[in-house]
């Protein structure tokens, strides 16, 4: 996707140790022209990391289980910790387990399944939890 040069794309951080996983998310998002997304990848919680010291991210999508730890109660702590204060959703196969209930205790802003990202997903995501500069068409009328 070509990207305007007269605006900023959304950074999307996408971690999972699968990488099928991205190239699947990049795939769908090929069709997104509204915002501008540049998606980078990490394939583990020290690389993405490594990416948050040296470039900005606008959000992360992190997958809920990533070898060897166990699930995001161990990994967001460590984005956090790094000073990462943007948003940070988690991307699972299932998210009804119980433990989910505890996202916000750890830093989560939200949870999402696998099979429900989508552009017209990520639209909203980016709508409700990044600051960017959204298109009057995105915008709703509480006028009439």
């Amino acid at each position: 996707m070509m990207v305007d040069e007269g605006r900023k794309a959304v950074k999307v951080l996408f971690v999972d140790d699968e990488v099928v996983e991205f190239r699947s998310l990049k795939k769908k998002l090929d069709t997104l022209s509204e915002p501008p997304v540049a998606l980078q990848y990490a394939q583990s919680i020290d690389d993405a990391v490594t990416k948050l010291g040296a470039d900005r991210v606008d959000l992360i999508l992190l997958d809920n289980r990533l070898l060897p730890n166990a699930d995001f109660r161990e990994t967001v702590p460590k984005l956090r910790g790094c000073g990462y204060t943007g948003p940070i959703g988690v991307v699972s196969m299932d998210i009804s387990d119980g433990y989910f209930q505890q996202f916000p205790e750890y830093g989560v802003d939200f949870r999402i399944g696998k099979d429900e990202i989508d552009t017209e997903t990520l639209q909203y995501i980016i709508r409700e939890y990044v600051t960017y500069n959204v298109p009057d068409v995105w915008k709703d009328d509480y006028t009439s």
